[in-house]
């Protein structure tokens, strides 16, 4: 568990974090390099010195004709080579048999590993009386029997310690200061790296409230161009959105403007003198009419607001399509008999193979309603000669997907008005039937959320009337019109 965690994060302080913690990390990595470097570059000339120290030592090696090694120092060059301000030096000269010639007996013997072949100077570390000690050391060839006397001169590491400290000091003194002023310069830079994003900011706080217009992405960072872009293209959708609350608002008074002001026309003169009771009953029967296409336009309202409701996805659950529009037909059939129209079913049966789909119950009633209302209120009929609206279910199979058509026998709807008409509010000319205009904009909307398409065609091509044919296809295949 964080308890520290943040719960919005800053990119000012997370570019930061990126940018100075390898510098903070790699700082003591530099540190440890430096000082190997520092030490193989302090100890490189005092090993040419040991070098040659040893190989003078080795010429003073001698085996003369009476065959007795011998060993001669001066005494100039002795206190020569024991004259050092920081370092003590020691030597060691060892005869084929190991006889100490001169110098330290304590001096460690290489080993045998280690050994060399004459002539050849090698270094190595050791330790005396529990000092640190470099060494150099080679082994003179006295005859060709293969004898050879050893020469070593070692010293202490004193110079060396000095001179790499003194190197590590130069190198990274300058550090102390150069890592504060990068500190700060990447600062700097990201303050101004993040500024055009204040500016944006600041930009878009300016705007009014009623200001949708796009944000210009010509003035920002190439990275930061595809987020205005998606703000831009945001703010198209939600002013297209606001103009078509705006206009659906405006359609919708309207449209209740004419219910109300017949209501309260009718309740005037119903309350006017001299009224007699046909009069105040052909009042009250307008009434009724003016509340019941109120309610309808109302209730077509309520049912486009659920329908374009896409902010929350539809409960979807196993449906039979064939029981939904029978239960849709049965309920339409009293309005159909009061307007002497032949309204049926015909198609598959509930419960059969392909009339099964996953969908919102309540919402795909209510596409079917719709459909059901719309043909039963433009079907012309008469008791002498009934109009017919038939619904049929088709049920999906290897060719074809589910589909549900709804037939009428009314005038029919011009190839030219057949998109029009799924607009809102928008009603076909040259029909008097009561509507808002809303249903098949309901049912579009809910065969959108159900992954179907709507087309519209002639349900009887070449007749007149031609009647009208709304087919749902609850399929991926687009259906032409």
């Amino acid at each position: 568990m964080k308890i520290f965690q943040r719960e919005q994060r800053s990119l000012f302080g997370e570019i930061l974090d990126w940018m100075l913690t390898p510098l903070l990390l790699l700082w003591p990595v530099s540190l440890v390099l430096t000082w190997l470097v520092a030490q193989g570059i302090a100890g490189n000339p005092f090993d040419r010195a040991l070098e040659h120290n040893v190989r003078a030592l080795a010429q003073q090696v001698a085996l003369p004709k009476s065959g007795r090694l011998q060993f001669s120092l001066p005494p100039p060059a002795h206190e020569l080579l024991r004259a050092d301000e920081s370092d003590q030096v020691f030597y060691q000269v060892l005869g084929p048999r190991g006889e100490l010639l001169a110098g330290e007996r304590d001096l460690a013997q290489p080993q045998d590993a280690e050994r060399a072949q004459p002539g050849e100077v090698r270094l190595r570390d050791d330790e005396l009386r529990g000092l640190g000690l470099r060494v150099a050391y080679t082994w003179v060839a006295l005859d060709s029997s293969g004898q050879a006397a050893l020469v070593q001169v070692a010293e202490t590491r004193e110079k060396r310690s000095v001179l790499a400290a003194e190197i590590i000091k130069g190198v990274m003194l300058p550090q102390f200061v150069i890592l504060p002023l990068a500190v700060l310069l990447v600062w700097l830079a990201l303050v101004r790296g993040i500024k055009p994003l204040s500016e944006l900011e600041e930009r878009i706080r300016a705007r009014k409230p009623d200001d949708l217009s796009p944000l210009d992405d010509r003035t920002v960072p190439l990275e930061v161009a595809p987020l205005v872009s998606s703000v831009n293209d945001l703010l198209t959708r939600l002013k297209d959105s606001i103009a078509t609350q705006k206009r659906f608002l405006a359609d919708a008074a309207h449209q209740l403007k004419t219910p109300l002001a017949g209501l309260r026309m009718q309740a005037d003169l119903a309350q006017r003198e001299g009224a007699n009771a046909d009069e105040l009953k052909q009042s009250l029967l307008q009434i009724r009419r003016s509340s019941i296409r109120a309610t309808h336009t109302v209730n077509q309202l309520l049912a486009l607001a659920r329908a374009e409701n896409a902010g929350a996805p539809i409960t979807r659950q196993p449906c039979d399509l064939a029981r939904l529009v029978m239960d849709v037909v049965q309920e339409a059939l009293p309005r159909a008999m009061d307007k002497s129209l032949d309204l049926g079913y015909d198609g598959a049966l509930p419960g059969a193979a392909g009339v099964q789909l996953e969908g919102n119950a309540t919402l795909l009633k209510e596409l079917v309603r719709n459909l059901v209302d719309n043909a039963i209120a433009y079907t012309p009929s008469r008791p002498d000669r009934p109009g017919v609206v038939t619904a049929h279910v088709l049920a999906a199979d290897g060719h074809a997907p589910l589909r549900l058509q709804v037939e009428d026998s009314g005038p029919g709807i011009p190839a030219a008005e057949r998109e029009l008409v799924f607009q809102p509010f928008y009603r076909a000319l040259g029909t008097d039937a009561d509507g808002s205009g809303l249903g098949l904009s309901i049912v579009r909307e809910i065969a959108g959320q159900h992954g179907a398409a709507v087309a519209l065609r002639d349900a009887h091509p070449g007749q007149q009337p031609p009647g009208t044919c709304v087919e749902v296809r609850f399929g991926p295949e687009p259906v032409p019109n």
